[in-house]
């Protein structure tokens, strides 16, 4: 039987630098695909205008590259993937499966606190599935703004993830495309992973509830299934996910206190259970090959970033 592939991605934002949790993830995912024989494509996933930085996509280039981590062919930009979203967003309506949303937030906020609600903590009631096509013609014509949602059918689905263990949800009937037209984050992802050959997702664990939404989609879609893998994050001291409120948490931080991209290279491959690296200075190479998905820890974890050195480990890992 031969080995499934274990081409993968990554897929930033370009809304600022990346952080050490950020370059974590990239570097478990880099060594996923590689320890596996696979490609590693980027994507540069800029459909959100209102947070995109300039300048932010070449700084983030050029952190994963000092880390020496690679990858196959140019990086692909998402926005320049709009005519395959609207390509696919018109075979869901064609199967019946998309409807038109005027609710706002306030209306979604209501739906969920009123008894009998929404099925699921921050999943949408339907409150627009029903709507007659004389009502819904009626409020385009005046103008009325909607997003555009799946009609899920409250699908259950579960799917296996290498690092967490099975990952299940109902689906609820979430949104394809934004009210200002852009084709929503889930849409997206799953066409341009699909348009990228990418077989393995290995992303942040904070992403794991979006998964069993994305399998679904794909499977209407009749896209090839992928598998995934989501890495426990990191966090400050006082809990929350890592920001740059913590303190030295770039690359260009952490050059500031001495600290070369090889050093921050070794401390997050301790981090991420790769043995024998504690007191050297592997190349990606040797990472790679010292890489072993079992022993990545499945747990958040908790850094104090200034208290970084290019002399100790990883500092404060702790499981949350």
């Amino acid at each position: 039987m031969a080995r499934p592939s274990t081409d993968g991605r990554y897929a930033p934002s370009p809304t600022g630098d990346l952080h050490i949790g950020n370059l974590r993830t990239a570097l478990a995912a880099w060594c996923m695909a590689r320890a596996g024989g696979g490609r590693f494509v980027l994507r540069i996933d800029d459909l959100d205008p209102d947070r995109l930085r300039p300048g932010s996509a070449e700084r983030q280039l050029a952190d994963l590259a000092a880390l020496g981590i690679d990858w196959d062919g140019e990086p692909l930009v998402q926005s320049s993937q709009r005519p395959h979203h609207e390509a696919a967003l018109e075979r869901l309506t064609g199967a019946g499966l998309t409807y038109p949303c005027f609710c706002t937030r306030a209306d979604i906020r209501a739906a969920a606190s009123a008894p009998h609600g929404a099925q699921a903590d921050g999943a949408y009631a339907g409150t627009c599935r029903h709507l007659s096509a004389d009502d819904v013609a009626q409020r385009i014509a005046g103008g009325a703004a909607h997003a555009v949602r799946v009609r899920a059918g409250s699908a259950e689905v579960s799917v296996e993830d290498q690092l967490l263990g099975t990952i299940s949800g109902v689906v609820d009937d979430f949104v394809v495309r934004r009210k200002d037209g852009v084709p929503a984050y889930n849409l997206a992802t799953v066409v341009d992973d699909a348009a990228q050959g990418v077989a393995q997702v290995v992303r942040g664990a904070d992403l794991a509830e979006t998964t069993p939404r994305q399998a679904w989609l794909a499977q209407q879609l009749g896209l090839a299934p992928v598998r995934y893998a989501h890495v426990p994050i990191v966090r400050g001291v006082d809990g929350s996910r890592l920001a740059k409120r913590h303190g030295a948490v770039t690359l260009a931080d952490l050059a500031q206190r001495g600290l070369t991209a090889a050093d921050v290279r070794r401390l997050l491959a301790e981090s991420l259970g790769i043995t024998g690296v504690r007191g050297a200075e592997p190349t990606p190479e040797a990472l790679v090959a010292a890489f072993d998905a079992d022993r990545v820890p499945r747990a958040d974890q908790m850094v104090d970033p200034v208290r970084f050195s290019s002399d100790v480990g990883w500092p404060d890992v702790q499981p949350l």
